[in-house]
């Protein structure tokens, strides 16, 4: 445990002295959701209706912009080599660092989709389960993503690579997500989406650590 604070520690610490990476996500997060009405369509009932989709889209792939950096940095000054060779278990470190990055990006995501949830007109109680739903599904895409960008890592075209890798593993936490919302919306009983999120939680907690860390040991052997 005491391992794990200190990498989460760590991370947070060099996250915040590196800005343009902490910011470009929440960014990017923003201008999509405020730019996708002006492209589109700026009428009250299709924001309505489709605003839900965008702000899902966008925090997928603001999550996806910042996967790329969960290891390089450690991958170059070297830090990832004495991760892997402390006693302590290295899925747990590796769950650390993915908590971490879940703070600096899926946390500010989850914080911002209220007033970005008014600018496309969604009522208060969609708002409310789409803060829910982000709540419960950015972990997932982080932990999730983890695993790309483990494989990927030290790869000269790692980023594009990671998106084909990640992308189709997003669309069911996509579809649950946008779905909850969508039954929320229409008065329907939501109970059984969010439980079926919260088992993609379970099991992407149980499960992606171990991969990440396979995922590891298979790109440092070959860098």
């Amino acid at each position: 445990m005491a391992a794990m604070v200190a990498v989460v520690r760590r991370d947070l610490q060099a996250s915040f002295r590196q800005r343009q990476d902490l910011l470009n996500p929440l960014l990017f997060f923003i201008m999509v959701v405020t730019l996708f009405p002006l492209g589109v369509s700026p009428e009250v009932s299709f924001l309505q209706q489709a605003g839900t989709g965008i702000l899902w889209v966008a925090a997928l792939l603001a999550t996806l912009l910042s996967l790329d950096h969960l290891y390089r940095h450690d991958f170059d000054d070297g830090t990832l080599e004495q991760l892997m060779l402390q006693p302590q278990p290295l899925y747990l470190l590796i769950l650390a660092k993915v908590l971490a990055h879940w703070l600096v990006t899926g946390l500010p995501l989850v914080l911002l989709a209220p007033l970005l949830g008014v600018m496309v007109h969604l009522e208060g109680n969609s708002i409310g389960i789409l803060c829910l739903t982000l709540l419960i599904g950015t972990p997932v895409l982080s932990l999730i993503g983890s695993i790309g960008a483990a494989l990927t890592l030290g790869l000269r075209s790692g980023g594009v690579l990671l998106s084909l890798l990640i992308i189709p593993l997003y669309i069911p936490v996509l579809i649950f997500g946008t779905g909850t919302v969508a039954a929320a919306a229409e008065g329907a009983p939501v109970s059984a989406y969010i439980a079926l999120m919260g088992a993609f939680l379970v099991l992407a907690l149980t499960l992606a650590p171990f991969a990440s860390a396979a995922a590891l040991r298979i790109s440092m052997s070959n860098s």
